[in-house]
């Protein structure tokens, strides 16, 4: 036997070598399966040139993605300017007549801008008037119960915020 060596030492050495020889092994077959995996279908080309394809297409991709995000933005910008909620109370104004005839329409945007459209009803006739609602409040004219209730049905209603 060799000098200086037990045979512990001589067999715990052996061990370890063939446990690192069986580690690069596998690391070697994973390398060997994903080379082949890049090059699949693809013939007289080297793996530089094969992941520069992949590079390019991915940046492709990331300034496509970044075209597809700005326009979705606008997308929700513009969709604030069109009606999203819409808010309806029905009501008796006026003891004498039966029945909840007259009605307040809410219609609102995005941003809780838009109007509210009042129906009174009575025997006689049935008037009809319009105000301006901006950011969920009154605008220039002051709004009765019924469609300060409305207003808030309407925003109750509306399309969920993120």
């Amino acid at each position: 036997m060799w000098v200086g060596f037990s045979d512990f030492s001589f067999l715990f050495i052996i061990l370890f070598i063939f446990a690192w020889l069986g580690t690069l092994t596998f690391l070697l077959v994973r390398v060997l399966k994903t080379f082949s995996k890049l090059t699949k279908g693809v013939s007289e080309k080297d793996l530089k040139n094969i992941l520069e394809e992949i590079l390019d297409a991915l940046k492709k991709d990331e300034k496509l993605d970044l075209a597809f995000k700005k326009e979705l933005e606008q997308l929700r910008e513009e969709g604030l300017d069109h009606i999203q909620k819409v808010g309806l109370v029905r009501y008796n104004p006026f003891a004498e007549t039966g029945g909840n005839q007259s009605f307040v329409l809410a219609v609102l945007d995005g941003k809780d801008s838009g109007f509210v459209i009042t129906s009174l009803h009575s025997r006689e006739s049935t008037r009809v008037f319009s105000k301006p609602v901006k950011e969920g409040k009154e605008s220039g004219f002051e709004f009765s119960k019924e469609e300060i209730q409305a207003v808030l049905e309407a925003k109750k209603r509306g399309i969920a915020k993120k």
